[in-house]
């Protein structure tokens, strides 16, 4: 499955999640057999050449959310993590916050 952060920068795992309105990159995670397999970055997620994404992660809850939901994907927000490692692994425990109507 695939995973995307807004994230202010290419800095691997230490890329930090940022708001949609101060994105600079757009980091893809692979995540599979309960932890992420590789990190990308592309300047636009919708030319990732990524098909399906099944999760968004926001900053917070007030983001702008409905265009994702509307592509299908589940929209989650973060609660103190910073980094995508740290993201990474509250996902993994489930330890995000669900956006949504």
């Amino acid at each position: 499955m695939y995973i995307l952060i807004p994230v202010d920068g290419e800095n691997g795992y230490e890329s930090k999640i940022t708001s949609l309105v101060d994105v600079k990159k757009w980091a893809i995670v692979d995540f599979d057999a309960g932890k992420a397999q590789s990190v990308q970055f592309a300047e636009d997620w919708k030319e990732s050449g990524i098909d399906w994404f099944d999760f968004i992660i926001l900053n917070n809850k007030f983001e702008s959310y409905i265009d994702f939901m509307n592509e299908g994907m589940m929209c989650l927000c973060k609660r103190n993590e910073e980094t995508i490692e740290e993201i990474i692994s509250a996902f993994a425990f489930k330890e995000l916050d669900e956006v949504g109507l």
